[in-house]
């Protein structure tokens, strides 16, 4: 089934196109202001929350505390929370991209995957063995499954209202708030909330911050957001067809396909994530100050590197932050399984966090300037699936690697397959802001 363009079929087709096109494009740069502020609100809080709940630390150690220390238990989490974002970006673009207005499908995806946030907090209060860890593990299904949905709504409210020459900046900033938000409340978290245990259970009342950040970022994106209904929308048509157009996205353009194959190598080494704070906990004693300590740094450097990728991203186009940030998440890993003082540990946090971040915001961005609008919903969706696949696969195999072999063996396969993103992305992938300029 190819695209349908809602356009009229007599002469005046072009004309009129042109004109909503540029009445479009006064919209966008007419309501700016008021999108860019919905949109860094939303990001500052929201992912100031997510971060929380995202960081390798917290939710890992948690896992690993409640299964009485199951690494095969901690790589299942991971992997369920990967598996729910398998099929719901298709799903979810399949129901928004013959819409006009996405927004209150994004109110639904958004809501849910903040529930399930809370979810997980109220479980460590009510539960206890067996049923908590199985209850933890439900619930961070759906938060992948409406986190996946979730992520291809929003990313196409993004590409609507903020223009290419401003998305880097924005995601800077938002990112660079929210990530000094999140690193001091993770910092306060482990020394005075998970630390003594507040409320009987300091991880499910850290859990509660950032179910509540999360949703003051809703709220606020909900409030000042201004959608414009776009020039051009595809037909509805039904899941099954659209799964069948997968292979024309990929196919069709040979940019777009080597760079689906560098994030799937890419999320491929996330088989090491969930591990890096068991590993170091090995090595150092892992109180609740320390955990603190490692989450600051790790959204610590969320919150400085930002500011350097999202400037560069636009001066120069997000390869080059990809493939700085690929870089530097090898050579932090490599630091990490090298050195075991504090201070190195420490440094690798950093660096992890500094490299996580550059590859989110350059992933998340470039995906937006390939191939036409029309199919971008799908175009998202297809990248969000095929990464979480491979995320999927990583953290359950890894699991069962660490307790078989020890975390090295994890930590070079992460390596390994980095290594392999890094020369592809050199070698076969070309900035796409670029390529798009030079055919204009």
């Amino acid at each position: 089934m190819t695209a349908k363009i809602e356009t009229p079929g007599d002469a005046q087709a072009q004309p009129d196109l042109a004109a909503r096109e540029a009445q479009y494009e006064k919209f966008v740069w007419d309501n700016l202001k008021r999108n860019y502020l919905g949109n860094y609100l939303h990001g500052m809080l929201g992912m100031t929350g997510f971060r929380l709940v995202n960081a390798p630390t917290f939710l890992p150690a948690y896992l690993h505390q409640i299964s009485g220390g199951s690494n095969t238990i901690v790589g299942l989490g991971l992997a369920l929370q990967q598996v729910g974002g398998v099929i719901s970006p298709i799903f979810g673009a399949s129901k928004i991209e013959h819409r006009t207005k996405v927004m209150p499908a994004a109110m639904w995806m958004g809501g849910l995957a903040r529930m399930a946030i809370l979810g997980i907090a109220i479980s460590g209060w009510l539960l206890k063995g067996t049923p908590l860890v199985v209850s933890v593990l439900g619930f961070m299904m759906m938060f992948g499954i409406f986190m996946g949905a979730q992520r291809v709504v929003f990313s196409l409210l993004m590409a609507k209202v903020i223009p290419i020459s401003r998305r880097g900046r924005l995601q800077a900033w938002r990112n660079a708030t929210g990530g000094a938000i999140a690193a001091a409340l993770a910092y306060f978290a482990g020394r005075y909330i998970i630390g003594p245990n507040m409320f009987g259970n300091g991880y499910g009342t850290t859990f509660v911050f950032a179910f509540f950040l999360t949703s003051m970022g809703l709220w606020a994106l909900q409030f000042l957001l201004k959608e414009p209904e776009p020039p051009t929308t595809r037909t509805q048509g039904r899941f099954r067809d659209r799964l069948r157009e997968f292979p024309r996205l990929i196919g069709e353009d040979r940019a777009y396909r080597n760079f689906l194959l560098v994030q799937m190598l890419s999320s491929s080494a996330r088989i090491a994530v969930p591990f890096y704070i068991l590993f170091v906990s090995a090595s150092i004693h892992l109180d609740g100050q320390t955990l603190g300590l490692l989450s600051l740094a790790y959204l610590g450097a969320d919150t400085l590197s930002n500011l350097v990728w999202g400037y560069l991203g636009d001066k120069t186009g997000f390869r080059l932050v990809l493939l700085f940030s690929i870089a530097l998440w090898i050579a932090s890993t490599v630091l990490l399984m090298e050195l075991h003082a504090p201070w190195a540990i420490f440094l690798a946090f950093f660096g992890l966090g500094a490299a996580q971040s550059g590859y989110m915001m350059s992933a998340q961005t470039m995906i937006l300037e390939f191939g036409a609008r029309d199919d971008l919903p799908m175009r998202i969706a297809v990248s969000a699936t095929a990464e979480s696949i491979t995320a999927t696969l990583g953290p359950l195999v890894g699991g069962r690697l660490a307790d078989l072999f020890g975390y090295n063996v994890v930590f070079g396969i992460s390596i390994g397959v980095l290594v392999a993103a890094l020369a592809l992305l050199i070698a076969a992938v070309k900035e796409p802001r670029t390529a798009r300029l030079s055919v204009m």
